[in-house]
């Protein structure tokens, strides 16, 4: 567990190498955080679960997110007015709790594997953050050299036919989990079938064109008033010349590419415009437990998918939204102390989504994980799939 902590760790200060100090202390809105914050962060959440000594007193309330049963912390939205401390400080902190947890001889495995998969977690927030505050940027930086080009069409949208009848959902066997992901449980699906990949920038482009934005009926009443208020005409990120701001800087628009970065409300307009809907939770885990977790994971952009048959794309490319709200599964029951508040807590007023994205870490995916955002948020690496009723 150890060479998992160290790997960890590692990797979240080589993601955070092209930054300059200015890009890591900068928030560009309330929902994301400074590059600098994650790092302390990570460390933070070590430092407070392990009961290592203290570096600094006053990092416990600086860097504590929402731990109410830890104590206070600044309001989320301040966390890039946070100058001190400097950079330097924070990076000697990470080094401190890294060396610190690394003389541990027997760290409580739980709690140390919770904390690397957390650490994963906000190596892919870092990741879609920082895009949203280079987008803001009229420079239009990029966090990464341009990529090779990718060429051709994307294979003709197929699907997978699946039979419905009693299935087993949730987290089973050994391994890691967060707790959300169980208890395992059996539930009942009708037949349906599931699109063999997920949409493209050039399906959706073609939403756009047909007015997709301008007309109500495909929208759930929120997404429209959402849609209003925010100017929303396009996906997050899509330039009205037909170029995308990307992690590689403003590049052409790839029509065979997944698309990224849709609200929930975005997503399910797409689905009804289509004549089709988005798979619930259940539908989707079902068929994602009849493929191995592979995928396009810990890239730094969605690739076409590859010609073939059966389920393309279930992990990686994008996080998918899922007809589904956040809810406990059934016998869910959160943990106690502080480390319960890690997901349960948040089950309410959130929407669903599965399967990881290009900036998910590799192995940090699983069938049954469980990610969730506000039907709103754009900014995260999230598309979709289609389903429809057999």
């Amino acid at each position: 567990m150890h060479l998992d902590f160290a790997a960890a760790r590692a990797e979240t200060e080589r993601l955070a190498a092209p930054l300059a100090a200015e890009d890591m202390g900068a928030q560009s809105m309330p929902d994301a955080s400074p590059t600098k914050w994650h790092l302390a962060h990570t460390s933070w959440f070590f430092e407070t679960f392990l009961r290592l000594a203290p570096f600094d007193p006053a990092f416990a309330t600086l860097f504590n997110s929402y731990y109410e049963a830890v104590g206070p912390r600044p309001p989320r939205h301040r966390r890039g007015l946070m100058t001190r401390p400097t950079l330097d400080r924070v990076l000697s902190y990470r080094a401190w709790v890294t060396e610190a947890v690394l003389a541990q001889s027997d760290p409580p495995a739980a709690i140390l594997a919770l904390g690397v998969e957390h650490e994963r977690q906000h190596q892919e927030l870092m990741l879609t953050d920082i895009l949203h505050l280079f987008s803001l940027n009229p420079l239009n930086p990029a966090y990464a050299p341009p990529p090779p080009a990718t060429h051709g069409d994307a294979p003709p949208l197929d699907w997978v036919e699946h039979p419905g009848g009693l299935v087993e959902i949730g987290h089973d066997g050994p391994g890691f989990a967060f707790d959300n992901e169980g208890p395992r449980h059996a539930v009942w699906l009708r037949p349906f079938r599931l699109a063999d990949r997920l949409v493209t920038n050039g399906e959706f482009r073609a939403f756009v064109a047909r007015g997709g934005y301008l007309r109500p009926e495909w929208w759930m009443s929120d997404g429209w008033d959402a849609a209003r208020a925010g100017d929303w005409a396009a996906p997050l990120y899509w330039r009205p010349d037909g170029r995308q701001m990307t992690l590689h800087g403003e590049v052409d628009l790839d029509d065979a590419a997944p698309v990224v970065n849709l609200s929930w409300y975005e997503a399910d307009a797409y689905a009804r415009w289509a004549g089709a809907r988005l798979p619930t939770e259940e539908e989707w885990e079902a068929v994602a437990r009849t493929v191995p977790v592979e995928g396009n994971m810990g890239a730094l952009r969605p690739l076409p998918a590859r010609p073939g048959q059966g389920p393309r794309q279930m992990f990686g490319d994008a996080w998918e939204w899922t007809a589904s709200a956040y809810r406990p599964w059934p016998g869910f029951r959160p943990g106690a102390g502080a480390l319960g508040e890690y997901n349960g807590k948040f089950m309410v007023n959130q929407m669903v989504l599965r399967g990881g994205s290009f900036a998910s870490p590799v192995g940090h995916l699983r069938a049954s994980y469980r990610n969730f955002f506000p039907p709103a948020a754009r900014w995260q690496f999230a598309g979709l799939r289609l389903a429809e009723d057999r």
